[in-house]
């Protein structure tokens, strides 16, 4: 087995979390068909992201529940 593992791409990792449940599946859900979601971004890339949309605050706090989520993995 491979020791290099290297992680999926954050914005990768959230758009395949579309069936969970709570706040991170409904961010999910939500980027799926967003135009200009960066679909290989960081989680920088995304924060980002949801700035330009203007994004509420509830957006900002299911990133950060991500973010942990995905660091986990």
């Amino acid at each position: 087995m491979d020791g290099n593992h290297e992680r999926q791409p954050f914005a990768s990792w959230l758009l395949q979390q579309q069936n969970k449940g709570g706040f991170i599946g409904s961010l999910a859900k939500g980027m799926k068909d967003a135009r200009g979601f960066p679909r290989q971004g960081s989680v920088d890339d995304v924060r980002k992201f949801l700035s330009t949309i203007r994004a509420e605050g509830d957006a900002f706090e299911a990133l950060d529940d991500a973010e942990n989520d995905w660091l986990c993995h």
